[in-house]
């Protein structure tokens, strides 16, 4: 099995800090092979991010994402930009309050800016799309990620992530049972 994931956005959304977390819980807490790479713009905040991962059972030969299976979009330039690349099949998770995909494009979304702007902080928007990542991906396991994230962020920021994680994973499971 290879998994090629990306994340993009711009500065400022922790696109890196995502890719890089579900790096760790895959390779750490699971038991798979993974490898990140990361590209951004010059600018400190507001430029153009990504994280790409890849996933395995075996050793990992190549380290870089062609054809993204999964694609997590956090703002439209990364969607329109990342888009035409990603496999035909490729399983597309947007955050609807920046992204307005084209017609008829199959993606899964959630309103992960406004759920993170209720916990109180528009920046662990990226752990509430991480949350439905792994309720959508159902790859990696929850504990996995929470381990992760613990090992991840701030000590004084751990329970607001989780919190955010949270909401993100719960809402997959509810979108996930109202479109059965």
């Amino acid at each position: 099995m290879r998994y090629e994931i990306r994340f993009a956005g711009f500065g400022g959304q922790g696109v890196v800090l995502a890719g890089f977390i579900l790096g760790k819980a895959a390779a750490l807490y699971s038991g798979l092979e993974a490898v990140m790479t990361q590209s951004y713009g010059p600018e400190a905040r507001g430029g153009a991010s990504s994280a790409n991962v890849v996933l395995s059972d075996t050793a990992i030969d190549y380290p870089f994402v062609q054809a993204p299976n999964l694609l997590i979009a956090l703002s439209q330039e990364a969607y329109k930009k990342f888009r035409p690349s990603a496999d035909a099949e490729a399983l597309i998770l947007i955050d609807q309050d920046l992204v307005q995909p084209t017609a008829n494009d199959p993606v899964y979304s959630i309103p992960a800016t406004s759920i993170a702007e209720e916990l109180g902080k528009r920046i662990v928007a990226n752990m509430v799309m991480l949350g439905y990542l792994t309720e959508v991906y159902k790859n990696i396991p929850t504990e996995a990620m929470e381990k992760a994230i613990k090992d991840s962020v701030k000590p004084k920021t751990i329970e607001l992530n989780l919190a955010a994680f949270s909401q993100g994973y719960e809402y997959g499971l509810q979108a996930i049972v109202s479109k059965r």
